[in-house]
């Protein structure tokens, strides 16, 4: 990795403090039920409840252990996100968080038991779904310990499953990706193959095929798993593959790797002498929009802050509660990055003095020029079907089902990456 690419991040991971005392969403959720077929969930953590008033003290000081499956910090979305979210709770509640580490998978167990078994920690929250089998594991063997995971759930009642209708804001961008494509050919680069990734490519393939029915539009969708949430250079190779094949959407969901999706589009619009895609990248978990200017379109944001802040709250208020609850497009869960928050990441990089791949300025005038180039019906179409799946009108589907998303898959006609 190059000096500027460590700068790079470093900043990055600065905005991503800073960007959490901006996002200031508090609903308070309930716990509600998984889904069990390729239906969207029907039921969600409602968005009229309200978190304690912000004049009420919290009752007491609570520890809280951060885990990190072996992706970990550093990806600019899905990890970081959940830093945020923790780092958020320590100055609104005054809470202690540890963060861990781990050095492998087979740490995962020795680790949680460490935590668990000290007593010290009032609530235990694994980020990522690598994580699943050892939290059930240990809160099968600490039931008086409370725990939380974040892409997941166990059956254990002392566990919180902190769950996202992923496939909901994968549909906005594939009806974006849709309607930008030139080459009638878009590619999803995705990381390990594990559930919670087939909602993201359900969702994109059905908002890819809403926009085919508008427009008779034929797309051709390609897909492949890297296997790997932390390898930039394999991410950056599959997508340089997709684009060789005539792809020009590429859809990052694939963390760490991910971010070699947008090295891709980026480096491969320079050496054409390209100031603007197609073609383009859209960015996942956190809004990427600003790295390369005019060549990131969007982001899926998945605002795991949320859900670990939520989370934390609820202990510090006496109300946990276990079981999934999940966060769609209605709870503000999930969405498609727009204005406001790439003026809030230039915003704070300003009064922090970090230095960034353009001006502010510069950013936002090129990221307006780029969404421009496009007309009002596109971005019409997107809050068209935003408010509809708000309203239950629309039901994206989903799957955890490697049969199902396979069927999924050829429904839509998609096919891998060299097959």
């Amino acid at each position: 990795m190059s000096k500027s690419q460590i700068i790079g991040i470093l900043v990055v991971v600065l905005l991503i403090v800073a960007i959490g005392a901006w996002y200031a969403t508090r609903p308070k959720p309930t716990p509600t039920p998984a889904p069990t077929t390729t239906a969207a969930p029907t039921t969600t953590a409602p968005p009229e409840t309200t978190a304690p008033p912000e004049t009420t003290p919290p009752p007491k000081k609570v520890k809280v252990a951060v885990m990190f499956d072996i992706g970990g910090r550093g990806d600019l979305g899905f990890s970081d996100m959940a830093w945020m979210g923790a780092e958020r709770a320590k100055r609104d509640f005054g809470v202690e968080v540890t963060y861990v580490q781990p050095r492998s998978e087979a740490d995962y167990i020795p680790r949680l038991r460490e935590l668990a078994g000290s007593g010290e920690y009032d609530l235990i929250i694994g980020v990522g779904f690598l994580l699943t089998d050892a939290i059930d594991q240990v809160a099968d063997e600490y039931p008086n310990q409370y725990f939380a995971i974040v892409d997941s759930m166990t059956p254990d009642p002392n566990v919180r499953g902190i769950l996202f209708k992923e496939n909901e804001g994968s549909a906005l961008v594939g009806i974006l990706a849709a309607y930008v494509t030139e080459s009638n050919k878009v590619g999803v680069v995705l990381g390990m193959e594990i559930p919670v990734l087939y909602h993201f490519e359900a969702g994109f393939y059905w908002g890819v095929n809403y926009v085919e029915n508008l427009t008779g539009k034929d797309i051709q969708i390609i897909y492949k798993y890297t296997g790997s949430f932390i390898d930039r250079a394999l991410g950056k190779q599959v997508s340089e593959g997709m684009l060789a094949q005539g792809a020009d959407v590429l859809y990052n969901v694939a963390g760490l790797t991910g971010l070699g999706v947008l090295d891709a589009v980026h480096d491969y619009n320079v050496a054409h002498g390209k100031e603007f895609g197609p073609p383009f990248a859209i960015g996942v978990d956190s809004c990427q929009d600003w790295m390369y200017p005019g060549h990131v379109i969007a982001s899926m944001m998945k605002r795991v802050d949320n859900g670990v802040y939520f989370a934390i709250r609820d202990v510090v208020y006496g109300n946990f509660t276990g079981g999934p609850i999940f966060y769609g497009i209605k709870e503000g869960g999930v969405g498609i990055s727009g204005l406001e928050e790439l003026q809030a990441f230039m915003q704070i990089a300003q009064e922090m003095g970090t230095e960034l791949p353009d001006t502010p300025e510069n950013i936002i005038a090129k990221w307006q020029q780029m969404r421009a180039m496009y007309p009002e019906e596109v971005w019409n179409t997107i809050e068209e079907v935003k408010q509809k799946i708000i309203a239950g009108e629309i039901q994206v589907p989903t799957t955890d089902s490697p049969e199902e998303i396979q069927a999924i898959r050829e429904k839509y006609g998609v096919g891998v990456l060299g097959g």
